[in-house]
């Protein structure tokens, strides 16, 4: 894979400066490509989110001051890209309206009631989610916060592969959405699967599994509800994942 084309993909998928020259040449529609690097950047920005939550609360600040500061970090790190996705899908998906509909309401930028219970409920879980697993050690807690991070772009490898976008004008998830090859999405889980062995162990990969499951459950339902795909679902699956991840974990 080429370095300016997971330049590319870590300059869209997250608000790290990174250099105009390094992703240069790069066309939207390629962007496919670089999906197996989602893992990666998965742990790029889940790492950060996790050293910033245990300095806050090493320092003094608290494991729940530590906790909203990771979910904070990772919202701030990924610009709320995919907190977007998630309260436009839940404002659609709620609405009770036909697909046509739905699909209309998810286009309005504006915030929804449903949209915003959405994202009140998710920080919420993942706040709490955080505080649950702070008694695990420091390096360890860190490993799990990364892996969380690393697992949510992974599964949504499974929303974009034999995928049908479900929109008739081209937007920003055509660009992923029935466009990645059975071989970049086994690249894909291969790569987060042994992120996930290498920090989290059998456990962490345990919990993995359950989220994959989860997220390819949400795919069948937003198939069978909107007919495919969305940019917006794209989102809502990684937010969700890395909910489910945290979840997993507490339960074991």
């Amino acid at each position: 894979m080429k370095l300016n084309l997971f330049w590319a993909t870590v300059q869209f998928m997250t608000r790290l400066p990174v250099p105009e020259k390094w992703a240069e040449g790069v066309d939207f529609q390629q962007y496919w490509r670089g999906v197996p690097c989602f893992p990666l950047i998965g742990l790029i920005v889940g790492g950060l989110a996790g050293l910033i939550s245990l300095a806050i609360s090493q320092s003094g600040g608290g494991m729940y001051i530590g906790a909203i500061g990771y979910v904070l970090a990772l919202a701030l790190l990924t610009g709320g890209l995919h907190l977007d996705g998630l309260a436009d899908t839940c404002d659609g998906l709620f609405s009770g309206r036909q697909r046509e509909k739905v699909l209309e309401i998810m286009r309005d930028s504006r915030l929804g009631t449903y949209g915003g219970v959405g994202l009140i409920f998710c920080i919420f879980i993942k706040v709490l989610a955080v505080f649950e697993l702070a008694y695990h050690p420091p390096l360890y807690l860190l490993a799990l916060l990364t892996c969380a991070s690393v697992v949510g772009r992974t599964a949504v490898v499974l929303l974009m592969y034999a995928q049908r976008y479900a929109r008739e004008n081209e937007g920003m998830g055509s660009s992923y959405i029935g466009r990645i090859t059975s071989s970049s999405t086994m690249l894909t889980l291969l790569v987060g699967s042994i992120l996930v062995m290498a920090l989290g162990d059998w456990q962490g990969l345990s919990a993995m599994m359950i989220t994959v499951l989860v997220v390819y459950g949400l795919a069948l339902y937003f198939n069978y509800r909107l007919g495919g795909q969305t940019g917006d679902t794209l989102g809502a699956a990684i937010e969700v994942g890395e909910v489910v991840f945290l979840l997993a974990m507490i339960w074991q």
